[in-house]
């Protein structure tokens, strides 16, 4: 989106569509940096303790037909 207190720019028109969405995020692309990808090591299940699920997340999963039915 563009903003209208910068000069130079167009004002915000909610009606501009996709095209102008994607016009707006490419001009400002250049002004984010992406951060160095961090690689991790999996963690061996004999290091990971005390994790708790709360009843109602538990109660959710286990009703979920991907988990198991």
């Amino acid at each position: 989106m563009t903003n209208p207190k910068i000069p130079g720019t167009v004002p915000f028109d909610p009606d501009a569509g996709l095209a102008a969405l994607r016009g707006d995020c490419a001009r400002m692309a250049p002004h984010w940096a992406a951060p160095a990808k961090v690689i991790t090591a999996p963690v061996s299940p004999s290091l990971i303790h005390g994790v708790t699920v709360p009843v109602t997340s538990a109660r959710l999963v286990d009703a979920m037909s991907d988990y198991g039915d």
